[in-house]
């Protein structure tokens, strides 16, 4: 059974009539982000690629648009994900819309400039069979692909899905009047329907099931409908084994494992970016002491690493120092207020991002409504709306025929499906803008090397001492801390080059750098033999390579 209790959400505004053809498509389609992918790329070839990486269980491709110049898979690199969940269909839009934003800035000096130090993967929907559902012609909510499951073990699949029993096109809620039911009219709103506190002394009156009947006669309503594997579940971090939605195993599908292929393949990525139900950036997320060691990596040494392999549970502490940094750029950029909901997916992007991928990994909804502590979210939105006047909010309760309960009282009516996560479509514009600078602000805080105080000293009989700083100017580090143990993650190295007849008498040739914090610089010498040039390199694919040469003569 599925209700709608506990979710809060922000409304903008305007009407959204999602019944409506012009307000309906004002959301792309996956056809349209598919047209609108290959546009780009033809008209901006320098710097913009699109392609296909995969075809979903229901034969929609997993789009990927890459914005960059020179060698883009050798520089800071940032991922963009929209569509984690199939609901939130405002993700796709913000996504997509960072792309067309960047690349019509292109000819700016400033993005220019950006352009020439990092580079943007911008996957638009990554559960296209999902969010297909808000352009059907039923509209139910949904964060499913197409394959093909047996949800309930009953050997038979997709058997049970919900019907439309009103005639309204959308899928809502079934009020059963029913003494033994566990449900009452919310104080605050009698359309809203809410648990009754028995503790306090209040009795249901009302069994609450979502639109349809009991196909296969086994007691339950509307458990295995079309489709069965959520994107947002089926990822390997806190992955719930034979839990709702999740998959087989984990990385199950085709489009999991292309967008986890390609990631993994991207060793440049230092930060993701995900629009769909979990949050940190609202509401940053908060270090404490790991098992063992607070940092999963120890320095034995100038530029040495020896790597620990203790599990996180929660993030370092040098990543919420950057988490809370870019959560207040978050806040003063969109001017949002209070915090979305908290939505507890097990195997979801954001953390696998985090916690196996070893990224900054920041996510969002994209907007919500400012709901007090205490306050039914379902009642203060059916309260704004009201105010608002917004159309096609909500169905109101009425009366129906139910061939399972043909002795009962039975009502449809309920929230409609979408509004609680999809802003009125005439506001996407505004907040896709909003998006867009608060995406490139935070990209101008990338890591980036350079080196300081380079020196060189003769200290004679054909002997050089040379010294400098490789410093990190970015406001992130080098790499998330949680990444610094990660086999996925490279490891920065300062190379020295001689010219033919030098020789080093000390320091190394070839060195690991250990990871820079933002602002952080790590010194390094060398005693070198023998007149000629020098070159010296640093870097790694995720910060970019930096290089400088000194003459000895």
């Amino acid at each position: 059974m599925k209700t709608r209790s506990g979710l809060l959400f922000l409304a903008i505004c305007t009407s959204l009539a999602i019944h409506t053809h012009d307000a309906c498509c004002q959301y792309r389609d996956h056809s349209q982000i598919a047209s609108k992918a290959k546009s780009l790329a033809s008209q901006y070839p320098a710097i913009c690629s699109a392609r296909s990486l995969v075809k979903t269980a229901g034969g929609k491709d997993i789009w990927i648009i890459t914005i960059g110049t020179g060698d883009r898979d050798n520089k800071p690199g940032i991922a963009i994900v929209g569509g984690t969940d199939g609901k939130y269909i405002l993700g796709r839009e913000l996504a997509l819309g960072f792309a067309e934003n960047l690349l019509a800035r292109s000819g700016d000096k400033s993005t220019t400039d950006l352009l020439n130090k990092v580079t943007y993967y911008i996957f638009p929907d990554v559960s296209p069979d999902a969010s297909a559902q808000y352009f059907a012609p039923l509209k139910y909510e949904r964060s499913r692909n197409a394959r093909t499951t047996d949800e309930d073990r009953d050997f038979l699949f997709d058997e049970d899905p919900c019907e439309d029993l009103n005639g309204d096109g959308a899928i809502t809620l079934l009020r059963i009047s029913d003494p033994a039911g566990k449900f009452i009219e919310s104080k605050e709103d009698a359309r809203v329907m809410v648990n009754a506190e028995t503790e306090k002394g209040e009795k249901g009156k009302y069994s609450v099931i979502t639109e349809g009947i009991d196909n296969d006669k086994d007691g339950e309503f509307n458990e295995d409908g079309e489709g069965g594997v959520n994107f947002n579940r089926n990822l390997t971090y806190n992955y719930e084994e034979f839990g709702p939605n999740s998959g087989l195993y984990p990385v199950s599908e085709p489009e999991t494992r292309a967008v986890v292929d390609f990631l993994y393949d991207r060793f440049n990525i230092y930060m993701v970016i995900a629009f769909g139900p979990q949050d940190n950036l609202a509401e940053p997320m908060k270090a404490r002491e790991q098992p063992g060691s607070q940092s999963p990596g120890e320095r034995t040494g100038q530029g040495n690493m020896r790597r620990e392999r203790t599990p996180l549970t929660a993030i370092m502490k040098s990543d919420e120092t950057v988490n809370k940094l870019v959560s207040d750029e978050y806040r003063e950029i969109t001017g949002l207020k209070g915090t979305p909901p908290v939505v507890e997916d097990p195997g979801n992007f954001m953390e696998w991002a985090y916690y196996h991928y070893g990224r900054y990994s920041f996510s969002t909804p994209g907007w919500w409504l400012n709901v007090e502590k205490g306050k039914n979210s379902e009642a203060e939105f059916l309260k704004f709306a009201e105010k608002e006047k917004l159309a096609y909010a909500n169905v109101e309760w009425k009366e129906i025929n139910h061939p399972d309960f043909p002795d009962k009282k039975v009502e449809a009516g309920g929230i409609l499906p979408f509004v609680m996560y999809s802003p009125p479509a005439d506001s996407v514009s505004s907040l896709t803008e909003l998006h867009s600078r608060f995406i490139m602000k935070i990209s101008e805080m990338h890591p980036e090397l350079e080196f300081l105080d380079l020196q060189t000293e003769n200290a004679g009989s054909n002997l050089y001492r040379i010294t400098l700083k490789v410093h990190n100017k970015g406001l992130f580090a080098t790499s998330a801390e949680a990444g610094d143990p990660n086999i996925w993650t490279r490891v920065m190295r300062l190379t020295v080059q001689l010219s033919a007849g030098q020789k080093i008498i000390s320091g190394q040739k070839v060195q690991r750098l250990a990871r820079l914090n933002g602002g952080e610089s790590a010194e390094f010498s060398w005693l070198i033999s023998g007149k000629g040039k020098a070159d010296f390199t640093a870097g790694a694919a995720n910060t970019g390579q930096i290089s400088t040469s000194v003459e000895l003569k």
